[in-house]
């Protein structure tokens, strides 16, 4: 089953994607469906894709991001692979939907780079869940852009601005529920910028898989209904190209996770606000 979160006019609604075709839900958010036992109600009312403005499938409480998950992704920039989870937090205020344009100042950056990532939504409350039962506290999967801004993250020596910029984390276009995907290590990921393929790899190749992930993080932290957990991204990020690669106005960032869809976003460079 394919969710989204989306607005008609003044609108907003969430809905169950078939086709071309929006079957519209009873529910406000998509938190509201990841209740246990909560029944799946359908409004009655039938909206075309063509027609909606995509939002953001949700606004999490928390987002818990891994890096360097990917070994090759580590040794592209020459950093040791991990030897256990590498965890930051992004903040929910990053958060962009589908189609929405990634913005920052050319005063604060100037090294705007890409990261295609599988993120996992958290459907029930998890805490210190075995790596065996971990797959049953997710709702579903939707994909993220972990957009990073590598000068700040050099400059930092820690991540928080580089990656938690406004609108520095796209999410969508849909959320995927758990049962159309039986195995989240089994996924190709694919980003291309400009229609240029850059990143072409496979959560298979994850150095620590989301079970292991889940169980990880929920012995630090209480997980509830509506976190995301971003696991990383594959080796062919700008930063690595040959010379590097940055984005800039009118950069349009495609990342493809088989199964779930296409989110795509388009980049602004604004001069000091």
């Amino acid at each position: 089953m394919k969710l989204l979160r989306y607005a008609i006019g003044d609108c907003q609604a969430i809905g169950m994607l078939e086709g071309e075709a929006i079957q519209r839900l009873k529910a406000r958010e998509l938190t509201g469906l990841m209740l246990p036992g909560a029944p799946l109600r359908r409004a009655g009312i039938v909206d075309s894709l063509s027609e909606a403005n995509i939002l953001p499938p949700l606004i999490p409480g928390k987002i818990l991001a891994i890096g360097r998950n990917y070994a090759e992704h580590a040794r592209e920039l020459d950093n040791a692979v991990p030897a256990q989870p590498l965890v930051f937090a992004v903040m929910p205020s990053a958060v962009i939907g589908a189609g929405a344009a990634i913005e920052w100042e050319t005063a604060l950056t100037a090294q705007v780079d890409w990261e295609g990532e599988l993120a996992a939504i958290i459907g029930r409350r998890a805490r210190r869940v075995t790596e065996k039962d971990a797959l049953d506290y997710v709702f579903g999967y939707s994909i993220a852009n972990d957009v990073s801004a590598r000068d700040l993250q050099t400059r930092d020596k820690q991540w928080t601005r580089a990656k938690g910029l406004d609108t520095f984390c796209p999410l969508g276009p849909v959320v995927v529920t758990r049962d159309d995907i039986p195995d989240p290590q089994n996924l190709r990921i694919r980003t291309t910028v400009d229609g240029v393929e850059k990143q072409n790899g496979s959560t298979a190749d994850m150095i620590f898989s989301l079970p292991y992930l889940i169980a990880y993080l929920s012995r630090a932290f209480t997980l509830n209904p509506g976190d995301v957990i971003l696991t990383g991204t594959p080796a062919g990020v700008g930063k690595a190209q040959n010379p590097p690669e940055f984005l800039g106005t009118g950069s349009v960032v495609s990342i493809e996770i088989e199964g779930i869809g296409t989110l795509t976003n388009f980049c602004r460079a604004l001069p000091q606000l």
